[in-house]
């Protein structure tokens, strides 16, 4: 586990998957989903190199089809520690053969959490280090303690966003279908509840959240997710009364209904050329 501190934050890390696990403020007040088992046993897992799931699991590049599970397979990967300071540390994700059978791609993965006062930022980057195009997409999926204080409900909560509506796309079996809906947000705030995730995730395309607040009614500690220029954006708990949220940020997405199975046709893929970099990156700020 690594830790990292600051006047205003103190987050810990674990090796497994780079998945950042504690988010507190000095006076030990924890946002960071603490991974119930029987719940949902993760905190804030990192998407790579697929983000969603596969139509039927499965996937093909060139003459080959291989399996991948649902958002790839970084989150259960051990990550090597290469850099730490007392406010930064970056950790590193290359193949091994367990990899390379899922995925035949070459690649170095570093992910980088610096503190900066009352923000955490987040850093993804990818190399590729093969002699052909990479081809992968990666995203975030931190969940958050709603409520946040004892004695409150997911139902004091709501999410405020910069506009007073969003498109959303709809997900039919986990996928992306062609139907979509508007969401018309009064004060920009969508009020949160347990029958908000009946029907799965709220997704949205175009890059239409670019900050998101989460705040209660009852008192002025919030979060606030930065994440300009990402192109999708989800929203999920898990159905039932859990007492937590996710805010998602994404470079790829879910397959579609209709997807065909080649990678390289895959919705949200990103095509890196050999010994190119990508970078992209999110911050996460405590009020």
């Amino acid at each position: 586990m690594i830790e990292l501190q600051n006047e205003f934050l103190r987050i810990r890390i674990k090796e497994k998957g780079a998945e950042l696990c504690s988010l507190q403020t000095p006076d030990g007040l924890e946002y960071l989903w603490q991974a119930e088992p029987s719940v949902w046993p993760r905190h804030a897992p990192v998407l790579f190199p697929i983000v969603g799931r596969l139509k039927n699991n499965t996937y093909s590049s060139g003459e080959e089809s291989y399996s991948l599970p649902q958002h790839g397979f970084a989150r259960d990967r051990d990550f090597d520690c290469v850099v730490q300071t007392d406010k930064e540390v970056s950790m590193d994700l290359q193949p091994d053969q367990e990899t390379l059978r899922l995925y035949p791609f070459l690649f170095h993965l570093r992910i980088t959490y610096t503190l900066v006062r009352a923000t955490l930022r987040t850093t993804y980057t990818v190399k590729n280090t093969g002699e052909s195009d990479l081809l992968f997409s990666i995203g975030a999926h931190p969940g958050f303690n709603c409520p946040l204080l004892k004695g409150e409900r997911l139902e004091d909560y709501y999410l405020e966003f910069e506009k007073e509506e969003l498109r959303r796309t709809l997900l039919e079996d986990g996928l992306l279908s062609n139907r979509t809906d508007t969401l018309f947000l009064p004060y920009r705030q969508l009020p949160l509840s347990h029958s908000l995730f009946d029907a799965d995730a709220l997704v949205f395309a175009n890059s239409q959240i670019n900050k998101v607040w989460l705040r209660s009614k009852n008192h002025q500690r919030a979060l606030r997710m930065d994440c300009e220029s990402w192109p999708w954006f989800g929203i999920w708990s898990k159905k039932g009364e859990h007492p937590f949220i996710c805010l998602e940020p994404w470079m790829g997405i879910t397959d579609k209904v209709g997807s065909s199975g080649k990678l390289s046709e895959k919705a949200g893929i990103i095509r890196l050329s050999p010994a190119h970099t990508y970078a992209c990156g999110f911050q996460i700020s405590i009020f």
